[in-house]
C-alpha cells in the first residue's frame, strides 16, 4: 500500500469510543440511552459486578432517543446501568479455507471450544445479493449422487430447491446423502433452530466423517435467541458467498429457512411488528427474498442450494411454504405416506419440480423423465380399481404397462442412504427402464 492511501486511511478513521447506558430490559429486548449508531450495528454491553464479561447485541431500532437492542446470548447480568460501547459496524465473521471441517456458532466461533485458525477473512454476514444482469445463466447440472433427483429432478450448478416436508419424513437424511455424494466443490450446511440432540447425530450419521472432511458447519439451535437462529442462517450464506467469490461451486444446505422465519417473527413481534398472516410480521416477508436471493450464480462462481421448510400439518400452502416456492428454482415435496410404505427418499415426484431441468439436459433424457412421470400418474390414477380387482387386464393399453413397470419403478426410486450412484449409471437405468416399457 502506498504512503498516501495510508494515510488516507488513517485519516479515515473514527477514533472516538461512543457509549451509553442501559435504561431497561422488557422481555428479549434492551433500551438503553444512547450510543449513536445505525440499525444494524453490533454493540457490546459491559457487564458492572462480573468483570472482563461483554454481551455482544445487535441494535433492532429506536423508540424516541433510545437505542432498542437485542443481545445474541440470554439478557442474564444485564443491570439499569451498564456500559453500552458502540463498534459502528455490524456483526462480520472470520472465513477462509482452514475453516473447512470445523462446526461453528452462528457467530463464527468452533463450537468444540478451540480457537479458530490462522489466516482467516472478515466478511460481513449481511450482504446484498448479486446483480441480477451479472448472474450467469444455470446451463449444466450438478450431481447430487441420489438416483432419483439426478435422473427425475436434476438440479442445476446454482439452482436454489426448496424441500418441503413435515417432520419425521427424512430431510435430514436426504441432506445428508446430497452433501455425502455430491459433486460440489464445498459444501456449507447450516443447522438453524434444530434440537441439540440432533446435531451431532446429524454430523456423525447423516454426514458422516467423510461429508464433514469437505463442509463447514454452522449450528444455531432451538434453545438460543432468536437473533443467534437469525444470524445462523445469515452467517452460513454469507461463508458459502466467499467460497463462491473464490470461484468454487459451493453447496447450502439449510435446515430449517422455517425456523428463520419464525425467528425474525420473535424479533419483530418483540420490537412492535403487528402480526399478519398466521402471526408472521411484514419483516418476515421482506427478508425471505433477501436471504434466498443471495445464492445462485455469480461471474464468479455459484452456490447451488437446498432449503427444507417445514409445513404445519403437511400444509403446503401454509404462508412460509408459499412464499418460499414463489422465490425458488424449485421444489421437492416430501410425502409421509410414502414414507409410511418405507420408500426412501420419500420425494413424491409428481407433486415436486425442477425449474430448470428442461434447460440443463437433452431431450431423450427430458422424455424419459417424463415419460416416467406419466406411467406412475396412470398407476396412482388407477390403483383403487387396480387393488380391489376391479380393473381387467387389456382394457387399457397404458394401464397395463403402469402396471407391467410399476413394482420397477418404485425399486428405481428407492436409494439406500450409504448407497450412492453416478448422475450417468442414474440416467442410464433410467433409459434402461422406460425401454423395457415400449
Amino acid at each position: 500500500m502506498k504512503a498516501a492511501d495510508l494515510v488516507n486511511k488513517l485519516e479515515g478513521i473514527d477514533s472516538y469510543k461512543r457509549f451509553g447506558r442501559v435504561k431497561q430490559v422488557v422481555g428479549l429486548m434492551i433500551e438503553s440511552q444512547g450510543p449513536e449508531s445505525s440499525v444494524g450495528d453490533l454493540c457490546l454491553i459491559h457487564v458492572r459486578h462480573r468483570k472482563n464479561r461483554v454481551i455482544q447485541a445487535e441494535v433492532v431500532g429506536f423508540k424516541g432517543e433510545n437505542v432498542i437492542l437485542m443481545p445474541y446470548t440470554s439478557v442474564n447480568d444485564i443491570a439499569p446501568g451498564s456500559l453500552v460501547e458502540a463498534t459502528s459496524k455490524p456483526l462480520e465473521i472470520k472465513v477462509g479455507s482452514a475453516l473447512i471441517g470445523n462446526v461453528i456458532d452462528a457467530l463464527g466461533n468452533p463450537l468444540d471450544g478451540m480457537d479458530l485458525p490462522k489466516g482467516l477473512t472478515s466478511v460481513p454476514t449481511e450482504q446484498a445479493p448479486p446483480n441480477p444482469l451479472k448472474r450467469p445463466p444455470i446451463s449444466e447440472p450438478i450431481e447430487v449422487g441420489v438416483r432419483m433427483i439426478d435422473s427425475l429432478l436434476t438440479v442445476g450448478n446454482g439452482q436454489r430447491v426448496g424441500i418441503f416436508a413435515g417432520s419425521g419424513v427424512g430431510k435430514s437424511t436426504l441432506l445428508g446423502m446430497v452433501a455425502r455424494n455430491t459433486k460440489a466443490d464445498l459444501n456449507v450446511i447450516a443447522l438453524i433452530g434444530e434440537r441439540g440432540r440432533e446435531v451431532r447425530e446429524f454430523i456423525e450419521k447423516d454426514l458422516g466423517s467423510e461429508g464433514l472432511q469437505r463442509s463447514i458447519v454452522v449450528v444455531a439451535t432451538s434453545d438460543q435467541p432468536a437473533l443467534m437462529r437469525l444470524k445462523g442462517a445469515l452467517t452460513a450464506t454469507a461463508i458459502a458467498e466467499y467460497f463462491r467469490d473464490q470461484g468454487l461451486n459451493v453447496m447450502l444446505m439449510m435446515d430449517s429457512v422455517t425456523r428463520f422465519a419464525m425467528a425474525q417473527r420473535e424479533v419483530g413481534l418483540a420490537i412492535g411488528e403487528p402480526p399478519t398472516t398466521k402471526g408472521y410480521t411484514p419483516s418476515v416477508f421482506a427478508l425471505l427474498p433477501k436471504l434466498l436471493e443471495r445464492t445462485g450464480t455469480n461471474e464468479l462462481g455459484s452456490i447451488t442450494a437446498f432449503y427444507t421448510v417445514l409445513v404445519d400439518g403437511d400444509d403446503m400452502n401454509e404462508p412460509i411454504a408459499d412464499t418460499v416456492r414463489g422465490i425458488l428454482d424449485g421444489h421437492f415435496v416430501l410425502d409421509r405416506g410414502l414414507a409410511n410404505k418405507g420408500q426412501y427418499p420419500a420425494v413424491n415426484v409428481l407433486k415436486s419440480v425442477s425449474r430448470v431441468m428442461n434447460n440443463i439436459v437433452g431431450r431423450e433424457h427430458s422424455k424419459s423423465a417424463e415419460r416416467l412421470r406419466e406411467l406412475l400418474s396412470t398407476y396412482y390414477n388407477a390403483e383403487d380399481l387396480i387393488n380391489i380387482g376391479a380393473y381387467k387386464k387389456g382394457s387399457s393399453r397404458e394401464i397395463d404397462a403402469a402396471i407391467q413397470l410399476y413394482p420397477e419403478i418404485i425399486s428405481f426410486l428407492k436409494q439406500g442412504t450409504h448407497e450412492k450412484m453416478s448422475m450417468q449409471d442414474s440416467v442410464n437405468t433410467l433409459y434402461q427402464l422406460i425401454g423395457r416399457g415400449e
